[in-house]
């Protein structure tokens, strides 16, 4: 049974969400301050976060940096909770490696939809067939599928979950043109509403990471109109 942390100010809603989670066969821990969710965090082993942003005390966006920084909990799934209003946090959250984001108010049904899917990718559900290499070389990156670990000349790279899965499917897709909408459905799993700048968010971050000159990428390439393709061919 998967145990999920959920993190909200606001009683009712973290009733409400820890009753439903229950319901749907999930252990649940509750917390609700960023210091109480970091203190369940450093005594007990959770499979999930739910993670409001805007929490007393410690906000949600420290909250999730301190995760990403832990060697022990950085592969950590996190779901951000957000007022749907709220542009600039999705970002930052997005940037700072949360896996997906949730606007407030939200379905019970979408609400078990995306920590399926989320559980289901950290699990390691890459789109992928008994056929593909278990590593790729593409000049000086390289990315090992089994370890699920990425490294440029020579010094390994921290990516979350999501970053590694979308590298990963452009790099295997080499040369082809990958729309927003095929990678949100392939990388998301489900029906992303459209939400493609979850997807540039992403790239952005790839770039900083893997390219040379983020500015001017060699690799991961912008099609105007369309999405995005791996340029360059492996070895």
């Amino acid at each position: 049974m998967k145990t999920i942390l959920a993190v909200d100010d606001e009683e009712h809603i973290l009733e409400l969400i820890a009753y439903n989670l229950e319901a749907g066969g999930y252990e649940v821990r509750k917390a609700e301050t960023g210091e109480e969710a970091l203190e369940v965090l450093n005594r007990e082993k959770v499979d999930l976060v739910l993670l409001d942003l805007m929490l007393p005390g410690i906000d949600g966006i420290e909250v999730l940096k301190q995760i990403r920084s832990d060697p022990v909990r950085r592969k950590l799934p996190v779901i951000m909770l957000t007022a749907k209003s709220d542009e600039i946090s999705k970002v930052v959250g997005l940037e700072l490696g949360a896996d997906d984001y949730l606007g407030k108010p939200f379905g019970v049904h979408e609400l078990l939809a995306r920590i399926k899917a989320v559980l289901r990718r950290s699990g390691g559900a890459l789109d992928r067939s008994s056929q593909e290499e278990e590593v790729l070389v593409v000049d000086h990156i390289v990315i090992n599928k089994s370890s699920r670990v990425v490294s440029v000349d020579g010094k390994p790279v921290e990516l979350s979950l999501k970053e590694f899965e979308l590298l990963y499917l452009l790099v295997r897709n080499r040369g082809r043109v990958l729309s927003r909408d095929m990678l949100l459905e392939k990388i998301w799993g489900y029906d992303y509403l459209g939400e493609t700048r979850t997807v540039d968010v992403h790239i952005r971050n790839l770039r900083k990471k893997i390219e040379k000159d983020d500015n001017h990428p060699q690799y991961i390439i912008t099609v105007r109109g369309v999405g995005y393709k791996f340029a360059r061919e492996s070895v």
